[in-house]
């Protein structure tokens, strides 16, 4: 069916007033001066995302001295005149890195450390140098490079706001799934992003996790799989298949409390619900919890299961108010049990191998685990 062209126009029309813009045109110093004074905030989960080789990055400061022109910068104006970064980071932070202003400590760059350009392919007098090397007028140049800063007003609904960051950061640097949302969601509301964040570094969570890989770490994975395991435990009906746009979805519900689809989500009673299950995995099997069985089939290898993680974790807590941490005969009798699930060769077809990801298996991964700890704990 054809659409009404008037009725269209308006409907764009209509949520177009829903976003004030605004451009300015700012020198990197300027940007550098508003980062400093607190004018321009860039995250701490923003600055972590900072992926930019020593390559890419020389090449970029190379444009710039080149006079090369840059795609604009995107903000979001605060109620205090403020701005937050939400779209550039590579680009400020590789600035940030040739002058020595960069305090990105996860990325092994401190402040007051140059960065040393490389790899510059236009001028290869370049390649070598850092910002003190540069004769005076190219300084005076690439401190006075001027980029488009595109401002969001104030005022502006904070669901466009999230959709445009969400949409800007989709292509360009390859980031995880988890960090896109990390980053976006909290444009709605941080505070399930924050809660998520910290149950992350739980100390029972990261023994039992311990088998993740660095760039599964790196790519924050394991905030991933706290995601998971409330996503899973409170809206398992709404999984259909894609669990990229699922785990997405569901932070969504729980973060605009303004959609039509808000899910409550109860903090305290998760946090407590999170903290109990995995102390009593962290007890019962420690560094081993989540892990399948090595090829020879003989014993646990070293490595993360997602199927083990997202069977058990929900599949024990029907269980979870008769079971007692502090009851070590009862932890060692849980032990012996999950050790005999991941051991039965249906659960292992259940598990092993790719393509186990459709919402009946899960459910009856699930299902499994609850029947099988049941009749254990009843012996």
């Amino acid at each position: 069916m054809a659409a009404n062209p008037s009725a269209l126009l308006q409907a764009i029309e209509e949520q177009k007033k829903r976003l004030t813009t605004t451009s300015l045109d700012l020198s990197f110093n300027e940007l550098v001066d508003m980062i400093e004074s607190n004018e321009l905030n860039i995250q701490p989960d923003f600055q972590r995302l900072f992926q930019w080789t020593t390559g890419t990055q020389s090449r970029f400061i190379e444009s710039l001295l080149l006079e090369m022109p840059i795609p604009p910068i995107y903000v979001i104006e605060s109620e205090e005149n403020k701005y937050l970064l939400i779209d550039g980071l590579q680009r400020i932070s590789s600035y940030l890195h040739f002058r020595g202003k960069l305090d990105a400590p996860e990325n092994g760059v401190e402040k007051g450390q140059l960065l040393t350009l490389s790899d510059c392919d236009i001028v290869p007098a370049f390649n070598g140098l850092t910002f003190d090397d540069l004769p005076t007028s190219l300084q005076i140049r690439l401190k006075r490079y001027f980029v488009r800063v595109e401002v969001v007003r104030h005022g502006s609904d904070p669901q466009y706001q999230y959709y445009m960051f969400k949409r800007l950061n989709t292509g360009g640097v390859l980031l995880t799934e988890q960090q896109i949302r990390n980053c976006t969601i909290r444009l709605l509301d941080p505070k399930f992003n924050d809660f998520i964040t910290y149950l992350a570094g739980n100390d029972d969570f990261k023994i039992t996790t311990s088998y993740l890989t660095t760039e599964q770490r790196k790519g924050w994975y394991d905030q991933e799989l706290v995601l998971r395991f409330f996503a899973f435990k409170n809206d398992l009906d709404s999984y259909v298949h894609e669990i990229g746009d699922f785990l997405t979805e569901f932070m969504e519900r729980v973060s605009d409390s303004n959609s039509e689809n808000h899910l409550n989500f109860e903090y305290e009673i998760e946090e407590r619900n999170f903290e109990k299950t995995f102390l009593i995995f962290q007890r019962s099997m420690g560094d081993r919890s989540f892990s399948r069985l090595n090829a020879k089939m003989t014993d646990l290898a070293d490595a993360f299961g997602i199927y083990h993680f997202e069977s058990l974790t929900l599949g024990i807590q029907p269980l979870l108010t008769d079971l007692d941490p502090d009851n070590l005969e009862q932890m060692s009798k849980l032990g012996e049990a999950l050790l005999a699930i991941k051991k039965e060769p249906e659960f292992i077809g259940m598990t092993k191998g790719g393509g186990k990801n459709s919402v009946g298996l899960l459910k009856k991964r699930i299902a499994y685990v609850t029947a099988k700890l049941t009749q254990a704990l009843q012996q």
